[in-house]
């Protein structure tokens, strides 16, 4: 596979104390590891972003972003293209910011702000009305509901080989049962592993994973009966319904809509 490397800001310090960046990234683009005195809420109006912050990985789509506090290690990787917006804040911004990498949903307000400044190419808020939208996205990200990962991975060796294979193969429908005894523990002695180590059940991680996984195969030409059935629905009804209740719109209605990002 051919990794693309993504340029980095050069920059000893940031030219205003709210700079905007945005870029379309090719499939399997990346960033190695570095780190920065500014605060970066890393956001991709299109598409899944893959990042290691600091030891651990986070995955968000498109309602969610994911907050790098300052000083803070962080590499990137894009599996398909990405329509990539960045917020740069200075480290005086910050200070009321969580002080650990998160994952943020974001509003429709903050969605509207950058898309609005990326289709006009705003880096530097001037104009007196942009400047009064940046305090608008500031004032945003402070309301933003705080989410430690969208996709949590696990700390134990036995749970995280579950989770990797299921990353690997999101299809598989085995039960919890089945997983249980891959890894010689009890259905209920690993249900309550997830609820610890993820914050949330073994199916709801599963369906969260789905999810990602489905926006990154609705970048391809197949059909979204084909699309359900590769994530182990049995229906394309059933495929449908998790989509939209997870992002709020039919998968059709996302590939026709998500290029206008």
């Amino acid at each position: 596979m051919n990794r693309k490397p993504i340029d980095l800001l050069d920059f000893s310090g940031l030219p205003a104390p709210v700079y905007f960046r945005y870029a379309d990234f090719d499939a399997h683009s990346h960033a190695l590891a570095h780190r920065h005195p500014w605060g970066t809420l890393e956001y991709s109006a299109h598409g899944v972003m893959h990042m290691d912050i600091a030891g651990s990985r986070f995955m968000s789509p498109p309602q969610y972003a994911v907050w790098v506090p300052p000083h803070t290690e962080h590499s990137f990787y894009s599996a398909q293209p990405i329509t990539y917006r960045a917020v740069c804040l200075a480290p005086e911004i910050c200070r009321d910011l969580p002080q650990q990498a998160c994952t943020l949903a974001i509003s429709d307000i903050l969605k509207a702000i950058l898309k609005d400044f990326a289709a006009r190419d705003v880096k530097i808020a001037q104009h007196p009305a942009d400047v009064r939208l940046v305090q608008v996205l500031v004032d945003q990200l402070h309301l933003a509901p705080v989410h430690e990962c969208y996709l949590p991975y696990a700390s134990s060796a036995g749970l995280l080989g579950i989770l990797e294979a299921l990353q690997a193969d999101p299809g598989d429908n085995r039960p919890l049962a089945q997983w249980a005894e891959q890894i010689h523990v009890s259905e209920r002695t690993l249900a309550r592993q997830c609820v610890r180590e993820l914050g949330m059940s073994f199916g709801e991680w599963r369906q969260r994973l789905r999810f990602l996984a489905s926006i990154e195969a609705l970048d391809s030409p197949r059909s979204i009966q084909e699309i359900a059935f590769d994530m182990g629905y049995s229906t394309a009804s059933a495929f449908i319904a998790m989509f939209q209740r997870q992002a709020g719109c039919t998968p059709e209605h996302y590939r026709r809509t998500s290029l206008d990002s």
